[in-house]
Formats: structure tokens, C-alpha cells, sequence
């Protein structure tokens, strides 16, 4: 099969196009034909070494899938041969998306929704789950509640915005002017220049924080939730950030998102429901691999990428 490898760090002409064996999927495993691959920025961060890969080089990266259900291992029991489905591989552990083949856990899939087509589905996985994680399963957002999005333009942002709305939050985003009308296009119900203002001078008393960023904004984040709120934070803690929240009474949580099978469905339904939908920039053939971490890097998107095998 193809598969795009790398044979060390570096920039994206490391990335190669290689021949390799077709995998065998393992116990509780299926094996995907690779319809679409999904690009994500933690994609280049491993690639360059920022976040080296668990198990060393070679390595094939990618997390985000969608495809066809090509072989079932042993135990596998909610997906056939034929199924077309989506999801994470393993994160981080396993990566291998950019292929024309993959294996990987049955149930870090879902069934893909008619509804929608495989750029879709492969754009969705990694930066949905994030969003879904961070608000559902760890801030336990409920309606009623408030909820600032910082970056409510970003892969996960703009995703976040959609979720928090659907579990019936009231959504405050951080945009650039640009964007500010796609943001509130997605359920925002207030959109702050991120440019022009600090948000905790226009908000002190949201439930909930999504906060893909570090430094002041994630200070200023924390001076924006009420005491007793939580902030869900997507790079980590410092001790300046821990002391804040400690001062101000707002409970502090970092995450990395995680393979999921519940989490997954929600996001299908929630697809197949029109309630969830990723902007797509662009797709590109597998072989331009190294092109779309160029377009990614430089920030010369408005969207996700996908890759075609």
C-alpha cells in the first residue's frame, strides 16, 4: 500500500511517499481502506520532533480517518466488512493515517452518517472529540450555562462553538473581526476582536472556558469565568496560570483528547443531525502531503485540510 512516512524529524519534505506491507488487524482491531485523511496541527508538530513520536521513526502520521470497513480481527462485533465509518486512531500513540490503509481499535470508530461525505468525516474526528471531551465529558457543560470558546474560528474552535450550542450553552467566542460573522453563523451570541479588546473586560462570568491557547490569554481566560466555573485548557498548566485559578476560586483542568466510541456516536448524531459540520479549506492528493503541513504551518488556511489517497 501507500503510505506517507517519514524517516526523520524535520520540515515537510521529509515526508515521503513509501511502499509498505498491508496491515493485519489484531485483536478487537478493523482494518480501514482510507478513503479521506484528515490534517491536523498536531500532524506537523510530530513530524518536526516538537512532540516526538511514542514509538519512534520510521512513522506514518495522521489520526483522522474515514473510509470502508476492509477486514475485521478477532472479537469485532458492531462493524462488518463494507461498513463505511470514521474516527481517531489512537491518539498519540498510533498514528498511520496518511495511507491507503489503517488498523485500529473497532470502537475508536463510528458509522458514518449518510448524510454527510467522507471530507466530512475525516475532518471531524480529532478536533470534534477535543471540543466534546473538554465541554461534555470534563466541564459537564449543561443548558443555561455560559461558555467562553477562545479562537471560536480554529479546528477546534469552530467546532466547540457548534457543541456548546447544541448541549445549550450561551456562547461567547473570541474572533478576529473577519471571522466574526461565520462564529456567530455557528451559534455564537457574542463575538469579541480578540485584536481590540480583552474579553474579561466584556465577560467576568462565564460557567465554562475552552482555552487552546497559553500566556495572557489564558490569564485573561481565567479572569473571564466566575468563581466556582471551570477552564479546560488544551496545552497544559504553569504555575502563573495554577496560582490564578487557585486566587480566583475557578477549577483548572488540562486534557488530551482520546480514542472514543461514545464520544464518536455523539458526534455522527450530531452530523447526521445538521448540527455539526467542519469548514473545509481544501483537499489535496495523499502524494501533496508534505504541500498541505507547507499550508498549515504558514497559516495560509481557512479551514481543515484533507487528504485523498
Amino acid at each position: 500500500m501507500r503510505a506517507i512516512v517519514q524517516n526523520t524529524y524535520g520540515g515537510p519534505e521529509v515526508l515521503t511517499e513509501t511502499e509498505l506491507p498491508l496491515p493485519e488487524p489484531g485483536v478487537g482491531e478493523i482494518r480501514l481502506r482510507i478513503v479521506a485523511a484528515g490534517v491536523n496541527p498536531t500532524d506537523w508538530k510530530h513530524r518536526d520532533g516538537t512532540i516526538p513520536y511514542d514509538h519512534g521513526l520510521p512513522a506514518t502520521t495522521g489520526w483522522d480517518v474515514a473510509g470502508t470497513v476492509d477486514k475485521v480481527g478477532p472479537g469485532v462485533t458492531i462493524f462488518d466488512e463494507g461498513d463505511d465509518v470514521f474516527g481517531m486512531l489512537p491518539y498519540p500513540y498510533e498514528p498511520g493515517g496518511y495511507a491507503e490503509y489503517a488498523t485500529g481499535p473497532a470502537r475508536s470508530f463510528a458509522a458514518k452518517p449518510e448524510s454527510i461525505d467522507v471530507t466530512q468525516a475525516a475532518a471531524l474526528p480529532l478536533a470534534s472529540l477535543t471540543a466534546w471531551q473538554a465541554l461534555h465529558d470534563t466541564a459537564r457543560l449543561t443548558p443555561g450555562q455560559r461558555v467562553l470558546i477562545q479562537g471560536g474560528a480554529g479546528g477546534v474552535g469552530h467546532l466547540a462553538v457548534q457543541i456548546a450550542r447544541h448541549l445549550g450553552a450561551e456562547v461567547t467566542a473570541t474572533a478576529s473581526a473577519a471571522d466574526a460573522d461565520f462564529v456567530r453563523s455557528l451559534g455564537a451570541t457574542q463575538v469579541v476582536d480578540y485584536r481590540t479588546t480583552t474579553v474579561s473586560d466584556v465577560l467576568t462570568d462565564a460557567d465554562v472556558a475552552l482555552v487552546p491557547f497559553t500566556g495572557k490569554t489564558r490569564l485573561d481566560s481565567l479572569r473571564a469565568v466566575r468563581r466556582g466555573g471551570v477552564l479546560v485548557s488544551l496545552l497544559g498548566a504553569d504555575d502563573e496560570a495554577l496560582t490564578l485559578a487557585g486566587e480566583r476560586g475557578v477549577r483548572y483542568r488540562s486534557m488530551m483528547v482520546q480514542s472514543d466510541h461514545a464520544g464518536m456516536q455523539a458526534i455522527a448524531d450530531m452530523a447526521a443531525a445538521g448540527a455539526l459540520r467542519a469548514k473545509i479549506h481544501a483537499t489535496l492528493p495523499l502524494s501533496r502531503a508534505a504541500e498541505a503541513h507547507r499550508l498549515g504551518e504558514d497559516g495560509k488556511i481557512d479551514g481543515k485540510l484533507v487528504l485523498i489517497p
